[in-house]
């Protein structure tokens, strides 16, 4: 069994225009969510042994916000290019290359393909969670996905069950 926690990166500024989207940072209420967010990754006891985000800005901070959260980050994050705007096929080929010595993992990115990845590797479930991502996965959103696998390159469609859904913008 493996799991994997899902982040959407916070809100970012549009306040420069003129900025390359790569480059855009955390709006105030983007870094506030994203310490919300690691708080309570603290008090629901999540835990990690592997990370792997966008080097985009936004993403960036949002893991730096996750970390005032919640209190420095105790596993190595990975920042690889292409998650940023990676579409599902380049999500799971990511998912499939995590260390296998990795239980809980961590990816944090951007939207569309996050919430594809979410949809894709999860079944409908009793709770509705699934639906909930397919209709919206907004930004400093959480999906926690068990994973029916013994090691990441086993990870196929369907092969997980999402087991939690966190909006920052409900917490607190």
């Amino acid at each position: 069994m493996k799991r994997l926690a899902v982040v959407r990166h916070a809100k970012s500024s549009w306040a420069d225009g003129k900025q390359d989207d790569f480059d855009r940072p955390l709006n105030e209420r983007g870094w506030n969510a994203a310490r919300r967010l690691g708080r309570e990754m603290i008090r629901r006891k999540m835990r990690f042994d592997f990370g792997l985000a966008s080097p985009a800005a936004r993403a960036r901070e949002t893991l730096d916000g996750v970390a005032e959260g919640c209190g420095e980050l105790q596993f190595p994050v990975r920042f690889e290019p292409n998650v940023y705007l990676a579409d599902v096929d380049t999500l799971l080929e990511l998912i499939r290359d995590f260390p296998e010595e990795a239980e809980q993992a961590l990816l944090v990115g951007h939207n569309p393909g996050l919430q594809r990845v979410v949809v894709e590797l999860s079944q409908d479930d009793a709770f509705g969670l699934r639906k909930r991502v397919i209709d919206r996965f907004p930004t400093a959103a959480l999906a926690v996905i068990d994973l029916d696998v013994a090691g990441w390159r086993e990870v196929s469609p369907g092969s997980g069950r999402l087991c939690e859904v966190i909006l920052a913008k409900e917490l607190d």
